[in-house]
Parts: C-alpha cells; sequence; structure tokens
C-alpha cells in the first residue's frame, strides 16, 4: 500500500498539503517567469503553469489519504485492550 509506505517513510498528510498550496504558487511564478524570461509567446507560459498546476490535485488527493490513513492509525481503547467493539 502506498499511503502506508508513505507514512512509514515519515511523509505526513501536512507535508503533502504544504506541497500543493507550494506547488499553487510556483505555477504562478513559473507562469510569470516564462511570461517575462522567454520570447516564445504566452502560450508556451501557459503550459509551463498548467504543467505544475497539475501537481497541487495529486499533493491535495495523497494529503486527503495520508490524514484518513493518520485517524486509522490512532490509538483506540479496542487497540490497546486488544478486545473487538461490540456492535451490540
Amino acid at each position: 500500500m502506498l499511503v502506508k509506505k508513505l507514512h512509514d517513510a515519515g511523509l505526513t498528510s501536512d507535508h503533502a498539503f504544504n506541497a500543493a498550496f507550494a506547488s499553487i504558487g510556483l505555477s504562478f511564478a513559473s507562469w510569470l517567469i516564462s511570461v517575462k524570461a522567454e520570447a516564445r509567446g504566452i502560450e508556451r507560459a501557459d503550459r509551463w503553469g498548467i504543467f505544475i498546476g497539475e501537481w497541487a490535485p495529486t499533493f491535495f488527493g495523497l494529503g486527503l489519504a495520508l490524514a484518513h490513513y493518520e485517524r486509522e492509525d490512532i490509538i483506540t481503547p479496542d487497540k490497546v485492550t486488544g478486545a473487538a467493539p461490540s456492535y451490540s
């Protein structure tokens, strides 16, 4: 399971969410730099911005998956006692 391996490697949902927000800023910065520095026009700048902008949803998705995994990883009384939860 990819999420478990990422969590075991030390990646948290906060890291993924921060990367998502950073990629939004990086997308704008790359567009702005491309518009100013390259003579190839706005179309190329748009492509750079869109390419990097596609990273944000991926990081947000990873952040949600890691947050879900972290919630399940919280110690509950059943995990401490080893007792099965009663659903009666």
